[in-house]
């Protein structure tokens, strides 16, 4: 019973991780090319009900996450547009883009009522986003269960982290990109296509986080509800979580699960303080509130002390929110 208790409180520690996971990868490798989006909650809601509804009418998840993607790499294209091209602020075209997001989140939802599809009825759908088990891996006492039973959505945002970290590390495009976020004089002087680049990641990250949100509907079993975006503050999180992990998309791999383990207290904490009454027995005293509460309040401690700390090893993009004029170069 301990067991099962503690098993299922991982799993669910990882299911809420990797929204976040999505979402502070994107957000990595747009800070990267020099930028800051602070539309990423929006960004992952355009991603989110447009991948599913396209998933549900082609039955197919492989459609939603081609759907997902190029509809949240189009927001990106947008905010590229504002931001490098026409020079617009990007904190302000940032915060537009969230705010657009959401409304266009709602409209479509309201605006389809009752015609809203019913993701059971996408079977094919459905058994695609269902759970995979790794062979022998699952079968680990404990862990197996937690970190290998999962649909292959999680797995994929795992690879997608890796690959990233590969490719700013290793690779001589991603040297490029890195430098634009550092120097885009330098590397402009070098003969680097800095809006090329720029268009591109900013679309490349943009992506990514729209799967996130996929991922996140799908969770909530794709049942659209006026009231609540699927997104929930994830996009906020996800901000600072780039910030938590040191713009390295391997150490947001753990940074999510950190912040997966506070959004899964929410919910797993009677049963945890039911199980361990002598440990834990205290959690069932604290208010519900305080615990949906708690990741958001995380999320402030995080920004305020890494705003009051300067370290020589913070890997923070030096031109990063600062648009690039190349005639001051």
């Amino acid at each position: 019973m301990m067991l099962d208790v503690i098993t299922l409180f991982i799993f669910n520690i990882v299911i809420y991780s990797i929204p976040l996971l999505y979402a502070t990868c994107g957000e990595i490798v747009i800070e990267k090319s020099g930028s800051l989006n602070l539309g990423v909650e929006g960004t992952m809601a355009i991603g989110a009900v447009f991948g599913f509804l396209a998933g549900c009418s082609a039955n197919s998840l492989p459609v939603a996450l081609l759907v997902s993607f190029i509809t949240a790499a189009l927001v990106g294209a947008i905010f590229s547009l504002f931001t490098i091209t026409l020079q617009a602020n990007q904190n302000v075209t940032g915060l537009t883009i969230t705010t657009i997001g959401v409304a266009v989140y709602f409209f479509v939802g309201n605006a389809l009522g009752k015609d809203w599809p019913y993701l059971p009825d996408a079977d094919k759908f459905v058994q695609q986003s269902s759970a995979i088990e790794i062979p022998g891996l699952s079968q680990i006492p404990l862990v197996g269960k937690a970190f290998f039973s999962h649909n292959i959505l999680v797995y994929l945002a795992v690879v997608i982290a890796i690959l990233l970290w590969l490719y700013f590390e290793k690779t001589s495009v991603g040297l490029k990109l890195r430098a634009i976020g550092e120097n885009p004089g330098a590397a402009d002087s070098l003969g680097v296509h800095i809006v090329k680049y720029k268009y591109l990641h900013i679309m490349l990250g943009s992506g990514i986080m729209g799967i996130g949100g996929l991922y996140m509907g799908l969770n909530l079993g794709g049942t659209f509800e006026g009231s609540n975006c699927w997104i929930n503050g994830y996009g906020w999180i996800a901000i600072a979580l780039v910030i938590f992990a040191n713009w390295s998309t391997s150490k947001a791999i753990f940074g999510t699960f950190v912040f997966g383990f506070f959004n899964t207290l929410r919910i797993y904490n009677a049963p945890l303080a039911a199980t361990f009454p002598n440990a834990l027995g205290w959690l069932s005293k604290i208010p519900a509130q305080f615990f949906s509460a708690l990741p958001f309040i995380v999320t402030l401690i995080v920004l305020i002390v890494s705003s009051m700390r300067k370290s020589k090893n913070s890997n923070c993009p030096t031109a990063i929110g600062l648009n690039y004029y190349r005639e001051d170069r």
